[in-house]
């Protein structure tokens, strides 16, 4: 039984911005669990805004190490709850090792993880496809650079509208809007009005992560579907948005990975919430996980391996806007070999 971690600064194809910042290089953690042969990868991305280093996120998972591998015979959930107060304060890393721990699980048992789950790929929704707030132009040239069904748009400006009836003269796909937490209230509530015209879904996350009140009267007046990002984190926060919210956009790295995640899915069908889950531009380790929980959603966002300049793995593939699963077991993801060799050393 072994534990190996693996850092990588993932470079992006293009500068990536949002209200919280830019950046061009995406840093991630690998770990890779192995024991009676099999070896299961998972993943998280390292962000200043939510304080999460990659070397910090490994110190975390080096520092359970012992307890981890004494445990790897067990179930990923098992093993989840094992670890959950020792890493309370380290969702993310929680989460690469709970990601590793299910695809290390679904090999044990032969099986990819959704016919693990009882899932079948019947119906599945299609990503979205970013575009970062940038200036209009520059944002123009990256839709038609990249010619997709549907769009997330980055926004946070007071000139949001504006942008999005521009892209729209270049555009007939499907809007989504992503605000990151930067309007008022009141704008939510003005732009819904003019955007609902624009052909747009929905809009994420409009205000502040704590405005809850402001929230209420988007909710109440807004005509076009809020869904919560940034102020649904962990389990708890499902039950909450739900009054607030029409839906959540689940992060499997902050809310510590597949195991809780799969729960607040549950628990938003049963609140009659919609349900996203979203990634963090992670590579193709830790977009194959989400992948698995395709036919249990409503709106994925699993665009983060594509807008990265090199992947570093291979997996779960989205590509002529379908999404391909390859014929291996677990999340069926893994290192591309020529990185292999660049473990972090302890």
């Amino acid at each position: 039984m072994k534990l190996e971690t693996y850092t990588f600064d993932l470079e992006l194809k293009n500068t990536f911005t949002i209200t919280h910042g830019s950046r061009n290089h995406q840093p991630t953690l690998i770990v890779k669990l192995t024991e009676d042969g099999f070896s299961g990868y998972g993943e998280a991305v390292g962000t200043s805004y939510y304080g999460k280093s990659v070397e910090r996120m490994r110190e975390s998972v080096l520092r359970v190490e012992e307890i981890l591998i004494d445990n790897l015979h067990r179930r990923p959930e098992e093993v989840w709850d094992v670890l959950q107060p020792l890493l309370e304060q380290d969702y993310f890393a929680l989460c690469a090792i709970d990601i590793a721990m299910h695809d290390l699980h679904g090999k044990r048992k032969g099986l990819p993880l959704y016919k693990l789950w009882g899932y079948n790929l019947d119906h599945i929704p299609l990503t979205n496809y970013t575009i970062g707030l940038d200036s209009t132009e520059k944002m123009v040239e990256k839709m038609k650079a990249f010619p997709w069904p549907l769009y997330k748009i980055k926004l946070g400006t007071k000139e949001d509208v504006k942008i999005v009836r521009e892209l729209r003269r270049h555009s007939d796909s499907v809007f989504r809007v992503d605000a990151n937490g930067a309007w008022t209230a009141e704008e939510a509530v003005e732009n819904s009005r003019q955007l609902k015209d624009l052909n747009v879904e929905f809009i994420e996350q409009p205000l502040h992560r704590n405005d809850w009140e402001g929230m209420k009267k988007v909710k109440q007046e807004a005509v076009l579907p809020v869904i919560a990002d940034e102020s649904c984190i962990t389990e708890a926060d499902v039950k909450k948005c739900a009054e607030y919210f029409d839906g959540v956009n689940i992060k499997l790295t902050k809310c510590g990975g597949l195991t809780p995640g799969r729960r607040m899915v549950q628990e938003a069908n049963k609140l009659g919430l919609k349900v996203m889950v979203g990634c963090m531009t992670e590579s193709t380790i830790g977009i194959s996980a989400i992948a698995h929980l395709l036919p249990v959603l409503d709106y994925v966002d699993m665009d983060g391996a594509m807008l990265l300049k090199n992947d570093i793995a291979e997996g779960v593939k989205v590509h002529d806007q379908k999404t391909y699963f390859p014929e291996r077991n677990g999340t069926g993801a893994m290192l591309l070999p020529k990185y292999e060799s660049q473990k972090s050393l302890k």
